[in-house]
């Protein structure tokens, strides 16, 4: 019963997140959005002292959505898996998948998304907890990171205990069937197979905080 219930909630939120790309790109150039948010990625790097050359192939772009990191990489080797990438080339004029050759586009969810192949980079951002089932996807982003390799997991932690229950009781914040602090996130990560090298904060909010955890598979 709860894995129907966790299944519901994510159905629900993947067709929120679908409304809110379409809102917010609405009145957006895609030539202006697409260089904004190449600048996005490189200061995103930069904050997690994870420069673009530093970043090793090939790399995996999990939850990539229409405007991912691979969009800074047009000269590696790189996979991109998200479950609604068919239908942001059909709502969103910002994405299409012939302008990215360089990048193998999977439409699929996680959970279902199955390969052989190991990557040196991993990268999971904003993704972590749109996820259904929180603890065995860490277990495969464990799974896919090559001995040594480097994962970037970016998530909204909870700031108060009070609305983190309340959200989970009252889905108020649609777009994400999970809700955890930066403890809990961080001691899953640790027990499912990753060392933490660093985890960064990147923005404030009242609710929730941004970080990003550089994770190191055991």
């Amino acid at each position: 019963m709860q894995g129907i219930i966790k299944h519901i909630r994510w159905k629900i939120a993947q067709w929120f997140e679908r409304k809110w790309w379409k809102n917010y790109l609405y009145h957006r150039a895609p030539a202006e959005y697409s260089q904004w948010k190449m600048q996005y990625w490189e200061n995103f790097l930069y904050k997690i002292q994870m420069p673009k050359d530093m970043v090793r192939q090939p790399v995996i772009d999990i939850g990539c959505g229409p405007a991912g990191i691979f969009m800074l990489f047009s000269e590696y080797t790189i996979t991109a898996i998200d479950p609604l990438l068919e239908v942001y080339e059909k709502d969103l004029s910002v994405f299409s998948k012939n302008s990215y050759p360089h990048v193998k586009f999977i439409a699929t969810s996680f959970e279902s998304f199955q390969t052989s192949e190991t990557f040196a980079t991993v990268f999971c951002i904003n993704a972590l907890n749109h996820f259904i089932d929180l603890k065995a996807s860490i277990l495969k982003l464990q799974s896919l990171t090559k001995d040594g390799g480097c994962t970037v997991v970016s998530l909204d932690a909870h700031n108060y205990p009070f609305f983190k229950f309340f959200f989970r009781i009252i889905p108020f914040d649609i777009l994400h069937p999970h809700q955890y602090d930066l403890n809990e996130y961080e001691m899953m990560l640790r027990s499912f197979g990753f060392s933490v090298q660093r985890k960064v904060f990147l923005k404030k909010r009242f609710f929730f905080n941004y970080w990003a955890f550089v994770l190191e598979r055991k």
